[in-house]
């Protein structure tokens, strides 16, 4: 492979992996506050002991839980694109 397209390929995959630890602090930051917000919609909903708190507490822990599904989701490209771009880089060494 060119030398010149293995750089561009780790240009684009460096770009990415800066886009994607810059979602993924955004989204910690998100998840802190969801999971406050999960717990004390939980708490209220114990306390209220009606179905709208129920439904909020419900609804507070699904945003939490996507939340969460959609961190896992940007580790594992970041992980995917590391490996990527170790792969590029050995290539470039040989």
């Amino acid at each position: 492979m060119g030398s010149w397209l293995t750089e561009r390929r780790l240009t684009k995959i460096g770009s990415r992996l800066k886009a994607l630890r810059a979602e993924l602090a955004i989204v910690d930051e998100q998840l802190l506050y969801l999971g406050d917000d999960a717990d004390d919609q939980a708490i209220r909903a114990l306390v209220a002991e009606t179905a709208g708190s129920s439904f909020e507490a419900r609804a507070a822990q699904g945003s939490f839980d996507n939340m969460s599904r959609h961190r896992a989701r940007v580790l594992e490209e970041i992980a995917q694109l590391e490996v990527r771009q170790d792969e590029l880089l050995d290539s470039m060494t040989r």
